[in-house]
């Protein structure tokens, strides 16, 4: 197996995702710069297509300003402005819970850390990654199911969950890149390496790329 230089890897990545479309989280982050709302979208947009996460949040955030926004609302009335994102039920149970738990724990500001934002209702490590990385700009590798799968297929970690690739990650990937782990190979992996048959054809990555697990491409 070819050893994965993972510095030409993001360098292309970069290169390439620019001329694609931005993941709706990192798009809300340009549109309004407010850590609250990156949260909220990180949350929605779970098990969730970007399309219908970006609809719901433009929907959303035309009534929800702020965490205490929420407490206006009851749960079935939170269920229909979030609806039709994945799980939209127990997101509005989450979404409901989030001002008081922000009160009690941290003032209600929304924390800058991995250990504290897992401490809020519905946000797990993949979430608090992601708005660590995006919101405040701070090293955090999210890792998905596009960022494991690909970053196992590329064989530059071989791991069998998200978690195992996280920490992985961690302790290979050099710490300049990790903010951009996440945007890059969900682009990709929405684009070119898809789950099932990606398009190795016309894979900038090819020439880097052990092809682990890959038996048919397009």
């Amino acid at each position: 197996m070819k050893k994965v230089d993972i510095d030409q890897v993001m360098q292309i990545l970069i290169m390439e995702c620019d001329k694609l479309h931005v993941p709706v989280v990192d798009l809300i982050k340009i549109q309004t710069n407010d850590p609250f709302k990156v949260l909220i979208a990180t949350i929605l947009s779970a098990r969730t297509k970007d399309e219908t996460t970006g609809s719901v949040s433009e929907r959303l955030f035309k009534t929800v300003k702020s965490p205490a926004d929420f407490r206006k609302y009851s749960i079935p009335e939170i269920e229909k402005l979030i609806f039709p994102v994945g799980f939209y039920k127990n997101k509005a149970k989450f979404l409901k819970q989030l001002p008081d738990v922000l009160d009690e724990k941290f003032g209600g500001i929304i924390p800058d850390t991995v250990e504290e934002l897992v401490e809020l209702p519905g946000v797990g490590r993949k979430t608090a990654n992601l708005v660590v990385a995006v919101a405040f700009e701070k090293p955090a590798i999210c890792v998905d199911t596009h960022v494991h799968k690909i970053t196992n297929r590329l064989g530059y970690v071989r791991t069998k969950t998200p978690f195992d690739t996280e920490m992985a990650l961690r302790k290979k990937a050099p710490i300049r890149w990790w903010k951009e782990i996440n945007r890059v190979f969900v682009t990709w992996g929405q684009s070119i390496c898809t789950p099932t048959s990606p398009h190795c054809s016309k894979c900038a990555l090819f020439e880097h790329c052990n092809r682990v697990g890959v038996n048919r491409s397009r």
